[in-house]
């Protein structure tokens, strides 16, 4: 199963589970979807994130205003690209079970760690009341080609 963020033409956001991009297309255009919150069925769909929770934490380096200046598209890539390695390597993918993770690491039932993973709104807002720290990342999917 795949999740993707959708949202209907009013903007409200909501999440979908498929079998992959095939499905959600199919139904999108078969008008199988509709808004939960007004029923609306012009759904589209929304880049997804994912939230993360740090062990400790640590300042980002400042950058040099000529250096954000000189960003080419390449250049970005290259820092989108290395992030998203750090990300995978560095912080351990709990999945839907994100929210929960984060809660006992929080209260101290689990050790601290790294972690990353998928949350709803409804999700975030239970782990901003709660003094938890997180922060909303872009996925970055790369496309990968299938051995010949």
């Amino acid at each position: 199963m795949v999740i993707f963020d959708l949202a209907c033409s009013n903007e409200h956001r909501f999440e979908g589970w498929f079998d992959g991009l095939a499905d959600l297309e199919g139904q999108i255009q078969k008008g199988l979807l509709s808004c939960p919150v007004c029923g609306d069925a012009q759904i589209s769909r929304r880049p997804s994130t994912f939230g993360l929770v740090k062990s400790q934490a640590t300042a980002a380096p400042a950058r040099a205003d000529d250096e954000a200046a000189e960003e080419t598209p390449e250049k970005l890539l290259k820092r989108l690209e290395s992030l998203s390695d750090k990300l995978h390597s560095e912080f351990a993918d709990v999945g839907a079970e994100f929210m929960v993770e984060a809660l006992k690491m929080h209260y101290g039932v689990s050790p601290r760690r790294n972690i990353r993973g998928q949350s709803t709104r409804d999700e975030e807002e239970i782990l901003k009341k709660e003094g938890v720290e997180f922060m909303k990342v872009p996925l970055l999917v790369r496309k990968t080609t299938s051995p010949t």
